[in-house]
């Protein structure tokens, strides 16, 4: 397996437009990254420059230390996994996993050997007889997934393999990718939008918008330690609630007033708002932070309308709305709520994050790269 390393990647069209800018990611040897992002934000094009299906208009694109630049697709030792599967409807299964090596003249007994052990892996092995037609979506998505085993490659690349299938399905297959890049020890790049996939699936995620590369860490680094509004809003689900306070200081203490109720600082938080006294920032709160209290806290208490209640059975979503703005918590499926009820909720304020409303970078948080 392989190292793969882009530096200052980039990816300019006809017209001077910019698709992918400056990308600068290392997939470790043996790693599963996943790069992920809103429709339109490049990692597509990222993935299919690594693949060589996209020339590179700028940086560098090494793997397992080689330049890759102006190396042909099939000089890359690399294995695609595409959205609609790419079979060949009148091959078999057995064919359309053999093909790539019958095209590189492997050994016919070497061949079947490695076609016979990829079913095996993916449980198809009833399956190779059959051609696509007769495949359901999940059969047909194990197919692709074992020719590009049976190519034994450097890297494993998976652009949105999933998307076609139900829910249920997916939630299956992505436990069988996971599982498999256990059993394989191999270095996999997967592209998708879903922050689920992302979060359940990799050791490492890239996030990327607009092109740009916004944060790469680990699932639960980029969780709890978002660098910004972005990133905080796009990872987790349901996603981050943000609300517009303004940043005073009363009685001695640094509060964020939001027009319904005030919020009170951790004193490591305050110390950093000051440099906002008059000025208004965003305040991020994820849905499981918030605590439901039946009567209103001593502090930091937020009272709102219920709006709209998603019962999801182990868990229940609450939508609510202040004068202005709506946010939604999650609490537990004991405590029943009324369209209109007046509720209380409480933050918990050491998950709760700050973000400048210019840069919408992070504030009171050290973040770095993990």
């Amino acid at each position: 397996m392989a190292k793969v390393e882009l530096k200052g990647i980039g990816k300019v069209y006809d017209g001077n437009v910019r698709a992918v800018d400056n990308a600068n990611i290392v997939v470790e040897d043996r790693e599963f990254v996943v790069f992920v992002g809103p429709s339109g934000c490049g990692k597509s094009t990222t993935l299919r420059m690594i693949a060589g299906l996209e020339d590179i208009s700028e940086g560098e694109l090494y793997i397992d230390g080689e330049l890759m630049n102006d190396v042909p697709p099939k000089d890359r030792n690399i294995a695609m996994v595409f959205q609609n599967y790419a079979l060949y409807p009148h091959m078999t299964v057995y064919d359309n996993m053999a093909f790539g090596l019958k095209i590189r003249k492997t050994d016919k007994a070497e061949i079947e050997r490695r076609v016979n052990e990829a079913a095996r892996i993916l449980d198809i092995e009833k399956l190779l007889d059959r051609k696509p037609k007769a495949l359901s979506g999940g059969q047909r998505q194990r197919v692709a997934v074992g020719r590009a085993i049976v190519r034994n490659p450097k890297v494993f690349l998976f652009d949105e393999p999933l998307s076609n299938l139900d829910a249920k399905l997916r939630v299956q297959m992505r436990a069988e990718i996971s599982d498999l890049h256990h059993r394989l020890n191999a270095t996999m790049i997967y592209v998708t939008h879903d922050q689920i996939e992302a979060m359940t699936m990799s050791d490492k995620i890239v996030v990327m918008k607009d092109g740009k590369v916004q944060q790469i860490g680990s699932p639960l680094y980029l969780y709890n330690h978002p660098i910004n509004k972005f990133v905080a809003g796009f990872i987790g689900s349901p996603p981050m609630n943000f609300l517009s306070v303004k940043i005073s200081e009363k009685g001695g203490k640094i509060v964020g007033d939001e027009g319904s109720f005030e919020i009170v600082p951790t004193d490591e938080q305050a110390k950093i708002l000051k440099d906002y006294i008059g000025k208004e920032v965003y305040f991020g709160i994820r849905p499981e932070d918030m605590v439901y209290t039946a009567t209103p806290a001593a502090a930091n208490n937020m009272q709102m309308k219920v709006s709209v209640v998603e019962p999801l059975g182990a868990e229940t979503n609450v939508f609510l709305a202040t004068k202005t703005q709506s946010i939604v918590a999650r609490t537990s499926p004991e405590n029943r709520f009324q369209i209109g009820d007046t509720a209380n909720f409480t933050p918990n304020m050491e998950k709760a994050k700050f973000f400048d409303k210019e840069t919408e970078l992070s504030i009171c948080d050290s973040v770095k790269s993990e």
